[in-house]
């Protein structure tokens, strides 16, 4: 049986709470550093990675690259400062791009005409 195992990526501050259960913990401040912890926790065989608002932003291209993968469940969370939308924002594009409508928000065309 595979062993799962999680991370957390972002600011110091909003994700070491996270070692204390048991995660492995990479505190990051710049897209290069973000990336490399992304990368580093899915070599070592991490599939679940819990990633800051601020971190994700920083490393958009990182996170389209691991958003086709499988392996590897990324899930941004609110950073140090508070939630700022950026994480609703990528569950609600999921959502649509899964089903192909808003069911989050209402926002879909048959909706509309009703």
């Amino acid at each position: 049986m595979a062993k799962i195992t999680m991370g957390a990526v972002g600011e110091r501050d909003a994700v070491l709470c996270f070692k204390a259960i048991g995660m492995q913990v990479i505190p990051t401040e710049t897209a290069e550093e973000t990336t490399r912890a992304l990368f580093t926790l899915t070599r070592q065989g991490v599939r679940v990675i819990f990633i800051t608002e601020n971190a994700a932003r920083a490393a958009a291209e990182a996170m389209e690259r691991y958003q086709g993968d499988p392996q590897v469940a990324i899930i941004t969370i609110p950073g140090s400062t508070g939630a700022q939308g950026y994480a609703m924002s990528r569950v609600k594009a999921n959502v649509e791009k899964a089903i192909g409508a808003d069911i989050l928000f209402g926002n879909n065309e048959s909706q509309k005409e009703g």
